[in-house]
């Protein structure tokens, strides 16, 4: 049986693909425990840049609905979906930690907590097929991922208000003008992109761009005197490193 949740790795860019194509990527617990080990896994491998990615026509249509109302329905269940519901959560924390870049490969469907997981990736591209949607509260569920305060953040808390309350779907264009993903692409071309996307990440110096994402992940909340003195000491560390000293050499040579 092929798992559902591929982790694979070349070089410095590390792969996680949902592989759940028969269920449309729907999301069960056993889904949630192994991305969360698959991103974990490439934290600790050193993955600088991460492509997170579907396999199957839908990135995701969320979590699996039957799955949670067994769950509901079931009272000798209670301990499995409070499970399920802190793994989603779990999945953001793992996402989070990771020191590198991760960037979320899009298509087709991609829905509720499918694409609340993805608000912590660093980048979003979509094929031109993709749709998005929260269908949370008409269902009469909640949001999960920090999605009430990424959401709002990444795009603005009135089009975030607009699309949690309203629950309508979302084409790859009206994503792209309100910031809600990075790039549209054809879908055949989808790949292509991420791999040149990650290979130009990864080509950068490391120790530099791991500081970027932690910083800017970190600063948001924090006042201006707390933002400069971080960026101090990243500028220190990075002016220690023979990387640097390399690179610049090779810039000033290339530029006489």
């Amino acid at each position: 049986m092929e798992d559902i949740v591929l982790y694979e790795k070349e070089g410095d860019i590390g792969k996680v693909i949902l592989n759940k194509p028969e269920k449309r990527n729907a999301i069960d617990l056993e889904v949630l425990k192994s991305l969360i080990n698959a991103f974990k896994e490439s934290a600790e491998k050193n993955d600088i840049c991460v492509i997170y990615s579907a396999n199957g026509k839908d990135f995701t249509v969320g979590a699996d609905l039957k799955y949670g109302y067994d769950l509901l329905t079931d009272n000798k269940r209670q301990d499995e979906a409070v499970e399920f519901l802190e793994s989603f959560q779990n999945l953001t924390r793992a996402m989070l930690a990771h020191p590198g870049v991760i960037i979320a490969g899009l298509q087709g469907w991609v829905i509720g907590g499918g694409f609340e997981q993805l608000l912590y990736c660093d980048l979003r591209i979509a094929a031109k097929n993709t749709r998005i949607m929260l269908p949370e509260l008409g269902v009469g569920l909640f949001f999960s991922n920090a999605s009430t305060k990424l959401l709002p953040r990444i795009i603005g808390e009135g089009r975030a208000k607009n699309i949690m309350y309203l629950g309508s779907e979302i084409n790859a264009e009206e994503a792209l003008n309100i910031g809600l993903v990075n790039q549209v692409c054809k879908l055949e071309g989808l790949r292509r992109i991420l791999k040149r996307i990650a290979n130009t990440i990864v080509q950068k110096d490391h120790t530099a761009i791991k500081l970027a994402k932690k910083l800017i992940n970190e600063n948001q909340d924090e006042p201006i005197e707390s933002v400069l003195s971080k960026e101090l000491q990243a500028m220190i560390l990075t002016g220690q490193s023979a990387e640097l000293k390399k690179r610049l050499k090779k810039f000033v040579k290339d530029n006489e």
